[in-house]
């Protein structure tokens, strides 16, 4: 059987509480990638041109620093990531999360929460951020998932 983990960015909570579900469901360990310099109400202001969310987002080379490091991601085959989708795509401090680490041999499985909009070109963009022996699976959307949809989801992933 293989060690799981579940790491996950949350601006507003939503992301959060589903992978506090998800790291039950799976019976992986849960890790919060938290901001150094957390987000306020104003950085997440995504009408505001000039707010910190809007400015990460318009610059691909943005890497927002994460407060604290996962002692060892050696310790894990699977990775559940999960965040909220931001402009079409994953906020720039996954691009961080994912540089952080070696992710190799590893499984990725994505999933993402959205007020609305779909997960765009989010695998394009971090597929290339990872060495090439990552197994990607399919990127789910999550928004409202019952347990009982998350459970449905993990069997079809066929990780054990």
């Amino acid at each position: 059987m293989s060690r799981k983990l579940v790491a996950f960015f949350s601006a507003s909570g939503v992301t959060a509480a589903l992978a506090q579900r998800l790291s039950r469901a799976a019976g992986a360990d849960l890790f919060e990638i938290k901001p150094a310099v957390p987000y306020t109400s104003a950085d997440l202001d995504w009408t505001n041109a000039s707010s910190r969310s809007s400015v990460e987002m318009k610059n691909p080379a943005s890497r927002p620093e994460i407060a604290e490091k996962l002692p060892s991601m050696a310790d894990y085959d699977v990775v559940f990531l999960g965040f909220p989708i931001w402009w079409y795509v994953a906020p720039t401090i996954i691009n961080t999360f994912l540089e952080s680490y070696d992710f190799s041999g590893k499984t990725i499985a994505l999933f993402a929460t959205s007020g609305g909009s779909p997960m765009g070109r989010t695998l394009e963009i971090l597929r290339p951020l990872c060495n090439a022996s990552v197994k990607w699976l399919p990127a789910k959307m999550l928004n409202g998932a019952t347990d009982s949809d998350l459970n449905a989801w993990l069997k079809s992933l066929k990780l054990d």
